[in-house]
């Protein structure tokens, strides 16, 4: 098969091996994929990994693996694809017709160890499991590729109404309503993202979505023009008033001069939400955090169906931020396409 693979440089292999289901594994034929920054920085050395790139993907699920040793363990995978439809029998080799087969789905970037005694497992909370793993990240070959196996418990059903263009954006959504799982947002609070790019646009327009009070800061009136035509109030960052004024303020830039802006928003007893991560090897001010009492909170990946859910709702519309669709043949253009200033989101279509 097709693959865009990552080992010290950036190829397209056209004969890669075609991936074969574990037990409990789904094979997933993919129908378009999207680029993440994070992608691009795996092509210089983040986390050190070799393999397919990609976590970002739609896909239809062709067969399904379900080997079961015992009846309550056909009955435990069946109750994972969280539908009731009767499973048969199919081949000599326990493998029952799954309801996911003929599927249009979208996978969550992390799956655990499945060890009984592994607490994020038991929650279902994958993404912090310590011997997880994760699609073109650790451990796992992503989604660039023309299949993917996932186990079915991390598989999502697509709504119908839901094209692959906005499918494929699933996974940033997810992260964006992570906030709301985490903190409890009220609806007279004052709430500012700061940063348009991808992350800041998907957060903003998902907050929004919700009839919450947000506003949209950031540097680029064309970006932010894209969140005001669906209803997001926003501001260029040299015309907003730069008080200790609001309830909730996510850092969405990846800069440091980003946070201090956002500390600087924040009110005394106020949340800052970290969605972005921040290195440097500057020093920072943090005696703002403590003088004003801020709760400061880390926020990474989301759960999948309440991001569905938003989406099917068709509050929110996604395709002003594709700024190009490539094919896998060109996929390596597209990660040039990628690196852009201007550039948002860039998918590949299988």
């Amino acid at each position: 098969m097709k693959a865009l693979v990552f080992d010290n440089e950036l190829k397209l292999v056209d004969n890669y091996e075609k991936p074969i289901p574990q037990a409990g594994e789904a094979l997933v034929r993919v129908t378009m994929a999207g680029i993440c920054n994070t992608d691009y920085e795996i092509t210089k050395g983040y986390m050190g990994y070799v393999g397919i790139l990609g976590h970002e993907a739609v896909g239809i699920v062709e067969d399904v693996n379900i080997n079961c040793h015992s009846e309550a363990n056909k009955q435990e995978i069946l109750r994972s694809a969280q539908n009731d439809t009767k499973a048969e029998e199919s081949s000599n080799r326990a493998n029952f017709k799954h309801p996911l087969i003929g599927k249009r789905v979208v996978p969550e970037i992390s799956y655990g160890c499945k060890d009984p005694n592994c607490e994020w497992c038991a929650k279902k909370n994958y993404r912090h499991c310590p011997n997880r793993h994760t699609l073109g990240i650790w451990r796992k070959d992503g989604v660039f590729a023309q299949y993917f196996t996932m186990p079915v418990e991390v598989l999502f059903e697509v709504p119908d109404n839901v094209p692959d263009t906005q499918a494929v954006f699933v996974e940033p959504l997810a992260a964006a309503l992570e906030i709301n799982e985490q903190l409890h947002i009220k609806p007279m609070d004052k709430v500012v993202v700061l940063g348009d790019g991808k992350l800041g646009l998907i957060t903003a327009l998902a907050l929004n979505a919700q009839n919450l009070n947000v506003i949209l800061v950031g540097k680029h009136q064309n970006k932010l023009d894209i969140a005001k035509a669906q209803g997001v109030k926003t501001s260029l960052l040299n015309d907003f008033p730069i008080e200790k004024k609001y309830d909730v303020v996510v850092e969405a830039t990846g800069s440091v001069n980003g946070f201090e802006t956002s500390l600087a928003l924040t009110k005394p007893r106020g949340v800052l939400v970290l969605k972005s991560t921040v290195a440097t090897g500057k020093e920072l001010n943090l005696a703002p955090i403590v003088i004003d009492e801020i709760t400061v909170l880390g926020s990474r990946c989301g759960q999948f169906p309440p991001a569905l859910r938003l989406l099917e709702s068709q509050k929110v519309d996604f395709s002003p931020l594709i700024s190009g669709i490539y094919s896998i043949d060109d996929a390596e253009k597209a990660f040039e396409k990628n690196k852009e200033k201007d550039t948002l989101k860039v998918l590949l279509k299988m």
